[in-house]
């Protein structure tokens, strides 16, 4: 009788079906931080290297936060050393930085954290980057984005595959599944004792708010893992419409000033870039955008802006309804600039979007 494979290790082989994240010839960097989830999806996956087919080099970033950082660095490359696998580490004062650039420390760290892993996938000649988010990071990152006032795409949470790149394996199983397979499996794994210091946000969620939530749901966390699935599912139907409508009434000028993707190096280019070719604008047919329900203007308001910078960051609702509100009154020559880098102009019953830098 064959032997029954591990629980823990089964939710990890068929989310990995399930998703096809990864294919025979693989080459993967594995984001290892010496925390629990990150030791237990380099453990699985250097079980199941052979079995897979891929080849796995680890990355590690220590962002000198902690007095003990440099312990969880010695104690990766000791673990990656006993296991054969290669280990790039990085060392970066991630406060120091933050201060410099006046942003958050988790914002900055998660930047470095990601230009790092493509800098070494790029060296490497990797095509996948696997990151440890389980269960309940999904489940605070869904909370996390409620509280900021998300639409129906931060409550996907954390995708099993993301951009074609980056993988989580480990995205259905419980914290308490990898905890009981550490210590089945003798792992020791490197606590982050910040974990407990209620000074970030998430650290709030995870430590404050979803234990309330769980005493009046403890099946929380599946709950919305569950809810996240299901608005995956019907984004992606929104996207195909709007996808359709957008080739029907969208018009793109081209330009040669590389003007994109100035935004966070570890996110995709966007994909209307060719060699040095981007869009210097998009036009959209007016009166046919004015037959489309709300919901639809507001998609396609997004899948526009998306197309132009690659991101729709620093779009919030209220720049969407003011764009409507301006396509609805049709006054010819009325422009708006939602932010910085954006101008929508409407003139000769088109709707223009322009990047100003």
């Amino acid at each position: 009788m064959a032997k029954r494979l591990d629980k823990l290790e089964q939710n990890f082989l068929d989310t990995i079906k399930e998703n096809n994240l990864i294919n025979k010839g693989d080459v993967i960097v594995v984001g290892v931080s010496g925390g629990p989830d990150s030791i237990t999806l380099l453990t699985c996956l250097n079980k199941y290297k052979d079995y897979l087919g891929i080849e796995i080099i680890s990355a590690h970033i220590n962002h000198l936060i902690r007095k003990d950082s440099t312990e969880d660095e010695q104690y990766v490359e000791n673990m990656c050393k006993n296991m054969g696998i290669k280990c790039y580490v990085k060392r970066a004062d991630v406060e120091k930085i933050a201060k410099e650039q006046k942003k958050g420390s988790e914002e900055v760290g998660r930047k470095i954290r990601y230009d790092f892993f493509d800098e070494v996938a790029r060296k490497e000649n990797a095509n996948k980057i696997a990151i440890a988010h389980n269960m309940k990071d999904n489940a605070e990152t869904m909370l996390l984005n409620i509280i900021r006032g998300s639409g129906l795409t931060g409550l996907e949470g954390i995708q099993a595959e993301e951009y074609g790149k980056y993988i989580r394996p480990l995205i259905n199983c419980t914290r308490e599944e990898i905890e009981e397979y550490c210590e089945k499996n003798n792992l020791q794994p490197r606590i982050d004792s910040t974990n407990k210091e209620n000074i970030y946000r998430r650290n709030i969620i995870r430590n404050k708010l979803l234990p309330q939530l769980q005493e009046l749901n403890p099946n929380i966390v599946e709950s919305l893992s569950n809810l996240s699935k299901i608005v995956k599912v019907q984004n992606m139907h929104i996207k195909n419409e709007v996808e359709n409508i957008y080739n029907k009434i969208a018009t793109e000028e081209l330009n040669t000033n590389n003007l994109q993707n100035k935004n966070d190096s570890s996110m995709p280019k966007a994909k209307n870039k060719v060699s040095n070719v981007t869009l210097g604008k998009i036009e959209l047919h007016l009166l046919e955008f004015q037959k489309l329900d709300v919901s639809l203007q507001q998609n396609l308001i997004l899948y526009t802006i998306n197309k132009l910078f690659g991101n729709t960051k620093n779009i919030e609702k209220v720049n969407i309804d003011d764009i409507i509100i301006i396509c609805r009154r049709n006054v010819g020559n009325k422009y708006i600039c939602p932010n910085k880098n954006l101008k929508i102009l409407i003139k000769n019953k088109k709707i223009i979007f322009i990047p100003l830098a």
